[in-house]
């Protein structure tokens, strides 16, 4: 048995896609740099190959495959079951796909998506999508473990035992085999296929990090109860939160670095803060064996206190990611993530003492959203004076409880789902704000933080000259008259 896993091509003129490991798929500027791991394939990879099964792990985004050199990489593995990670605004371009790979296929292999979309999740998309033989819904790694297994053993009565698979029975009427239940254990899942991947390819280096940097997951999920975020919803279910051991999870960041030589490691979960005594213990172990990297983490703020900050401090954490999502406690509280606006002031004042970089991220489009709380935003992002960060206007996507809001309310303005980017483009309305003011609330922001960033660079810049002048008088003198002269004030 013969499985093709993969991230196909998904480009436009001067963009490239991001799809497979991202929780928010969008297009990047060519040359962008940024190139998130494909977790779940990479896993999904792992476990086939744990139980025999001849894989073929192609990633066409982080290659730059044409569309051409991707379809080549299927014709000449010749799967028996071509699987690929889909995603909401991607999938014209993976329907495509999945009819050029039927026209390649010699053996009447199979065809499967996986991914974060909801849109697929029922019978009317396998029976308007012929090219589609399974859709394999959320978490989906035994799925499609099982779906091989059942596949190899020429056992297509026993599909409907295949939990977590829409299928077609044997009179091609489309069903679904039942929900599965979430991997119970995430330790009995092997470390991804990274072998199977040009792990060069991949960047997220959040504060500068040293490259090559790989990510890695400690857990899944997100017990919070934000109604924007897409995979905590849909891959995962009503916000479940599972975790690694701590010991198998500095296991795999040692063999990493040792054997993989990696220079850095970025902590792409969730959530990583959550559990004081759970983050300790991964502290103490990287301490234990003396494994002097850095590393990075996506970290909520208000669950990082000092004891926690040191720890990850003292054993290398070089840069985080804090979302914030608005400046606005109101706005924060309507969204479902109920932070403590305070609290996260407190604890960005310690992540700065400790010398940590750090990385906000705020969404505009949430509840309550009105200018003036957009205002609140750029004003609360600035005084805190992140090393960077980002701010996007809300993009809701199919399966979670803000998209089911915003439609039941009328104020979806699109279902045009390539529209669906959130760098530029609002595809909302709210109840205060216009799909045009959210716009216009988007890029004074971006104003005001490059403006801010151009007054820093100037008073780094005289800080440097008055530096180098103390320590080299005759530097200052000449610097000073070149100045004077320019500016002629010597008129």
């Amino acid at each position: 048995m013969k499985v093709f896993l993969g991230n196909a091509p998904w480009k436009k003129k001067g963009y490239y896609g991001v799809r497979a490991g991202s929780r928010w798929p969008h297009f990047e500027k060519t040359g962008a740099g940024y190139m998130p791991f494909p977790f779940f394939l990479a896993y999904a990879a792992a476990l086939l190959e744990k139980n025999g099964t001849e894989v073929s792990l192609v990633d066409g985004i982080a290659e730059y495959l044409s569309d051409e050199e991707f379809l080549k990489r299927i014709s000449d593995f010749q799967p028996n079951l071509a699987v690929f990670e889909v995603s909401t605004n991607s999938m014209s371009v993976d329907l495509k796909f999945a009819r050029e790979t039927r026209r390649i296929l010699k053996n009447d292999g199979a065809i499967a998506f996986c991914g974060p979309d909801t849109n697929m999740y029922n019978n009317l998309f396998l029976e308007q999508n012929p090219d589609v033989d399974f859709i394999l819904k959320g978490e989906y790694e035994f799925t499609l473990l099982e779906l091989v297994k059942t596949l190899k053993d020429n056992s297509r009565n026993n599909l409907s035992k295949v939990k977590g698979i829409f299928f077609r029975d044997s009179d091609g009427k489309a069903n679904f085999a039942g929900e599965r239940e979430l991997i119970p254990n995430l330790d009995i899942l092997p470390w991804p296929a990274r072998h199977l991947l040009k792990m060069e390819k991949y960047n997220d280096t959040p504060g500068g990090i040293p490259c090559p940097s790989v990510q890695m997951w400690a857990s899944r999920g997100c017990p919070f109860q934000c109604i924007f975020c897409s995979w905590p919803q849909i891959m995962y279910g009503n916000h479940s939160y599972r975790t690694r051991n701590p010991v198998d999870v500095v296991d795999e960041m040692e063999w990493l670095v040792k054997e993989m030589g990696f220079k850095s490691v970025y902590f792409d979960d969730d959530t990583f803060n959550i559990g004081k005594p759970r983050i300790l213990q991964i502290c103490s172990e990287i301490k234990k064996r003396n494994l002097s990297i850095p590393w990075a983490i996506m970290a909520r703020a208000d669950t990082a206190d000092r004891e926690i900050l040191e720890a990850m401090k003292d054993t290398g954490l070089h840069a985080l990611k804090y979302g914030v999502e608005s400046g606005s406690q109101e706005v924060v509280n309507n969204c479902g993530k109920k932070l403590d606006l305070e609290k996260v002031k407190e604890t960005i004042k310690i992540t700065k003492e400790l010398g940590i970089k750090f990385h906000l991220t705020f969404a505009f489009g949430l509840p309550g959203e009105t200018m003036d709380s957009i205002r609140k935003t750029i004003e609360f992002a600035i005084e805190q004076d992140p090393d960077s960060l980002q701010f996007s206007i809300i993009t809701p996507f199919p399966g979670s409880k803000y998209y089911n809001d915003l439609e039941q309310k009328g104020f979806l303005l699109s279902k045009n789902w390539e529209e669906y980017d959130g760098y530029n483009r609002a595809v909302i309305r709210t109840e205060n704000l216009t799909k045009n003011e959210l716009e216009a609330g988007l890029r004074m922001a971006n104003c005001a933080w490059e403006e801010h960033l151009k007054k820093k660079e100037i008073k780094s810049n005289k800080l440097r000259f008055i530096i180098k002048g103390f320590k080299n008088p005759l530097y200052g003198i000449k610097r000073f008259w070149k100045i004077f002269v320019d500016k002629g004030y010597e008129k």
